[in-house]
């Protein structure tokens, strides 16, 4: 059966080994945090595997192991956590964004038609900053352009209106504030979350090296542990009861499937 290390939780590392046969796997180190943590919880058993009467490591790394696991998996569940709250957040930032465009948009449109039915002077679009003689919609396109822009159009209407201008409807400025309002109010929560997000990252990936160096100080020690055995079969299979794990590379496959093949294919003798 042929292993995809694509989708494989763990990150080959080929180990040289001397004098071994020509189908050896070699070693896939965790390349998850998952991974690493299950790497790591073999330690947390408190007695030896079934069949083994000592323990493969040394008391001084499942001491250290210990310390660290809890500390790792704080950092992970902060992390997922400040992720979740920003991908939760986010969805209801783009819904805050889009009315937020909407009406701003359809705003300025409602007053460009009045202008263009004559209701309104040209003189009246610099209130809310546009060129009297510009009758194109400002550009929407990032968050940055909603803030201004919003700001731009609330305030120019309230000056419009203290200079005696009639209100504009469909849509009223006070809808035009209450879902620019909830967009600010957003847009500042989701640059939190993000900080948020980002350090809580950052503590992880700080830990992570750590982690790395005791997953194959373990796995050494294990391998180092099981060298006594002879049949590499049974050395490799030892040493999976503890977590290691082990890839044939396409090659190595191809030459065990063939060997199998003519070994059924030879007959057997009776002597």
């Amino acid at each position: 059966m042929q292993i995809n290390n694509q989708k494989s939780s763990f990150a080959p590392e080929r180990i040289p080994i001397t004098n071994t046969p020509p189908a050896m796997p070699y070693r896939r180190l965790p390349n998850t945090d998952a991974a690493r943590v299950r790497a790591l919880e073999i330690v947390t058993r408190q007695q030896p595997l079934p069949g083994t009467t000592d323990c493969p490591y040394t008391p001084e790394l499942k001491q250290k192991i210990e310390l660290f696991l809890p500390r790792f998996k704080t950092a992970i569940l902060n992390s997922d956590a400040a992720r979740e709250k920003q991908n939760h957040n986010s969805r209801v930032h783009a819904e805050h964004t889009r009315k937020a465009k909407l009406y701003i948009s359809h705003f300025l449109q409602v007053l460009n038609l009045a202008i263009t039915r004559g209701e309104l002077k040209p003189a009246v679009r610099t209130y809310y900053g546009i060129d009297e003689n510009d009758p194109r919609l400002p550009s929407l396109a990032t968050e940055q352009d909603l803030l201004q822009w919003g700001e731009k159009t609330i305030r120019g209407e309230q000056e419009r209106l203290r200079a005696g201008g009639t209100p504009i409807y469909s849509p009223s400025i006070a809808l035009v504030r209450v879902n620019h309002e909830n967009f600010k109010q957003s847009h500042f929560s989701q640059k939190q979350f993000q900080q948020n997000a980002a350090r809580y990252c950052a503590e992880v990936a700080r830990v992570r090296h750590y982690a790395d160096q005791l997953v194959l100080d373990l796995w050494n020690q294990i391998e180092a542990h099981h060298e006594h055995i002879e049949n590499e079969l049974q050395r490799r299979e030892a040493c999976q009861q503890y977590g290691i794990a082990y890839v044939f590379r396409k090659t190595e496959l191809k030459r065990i499937q063939q060997q199998q093949r003519l070994d059924q294919l030879s007959p057997r003798l009776p002597f």
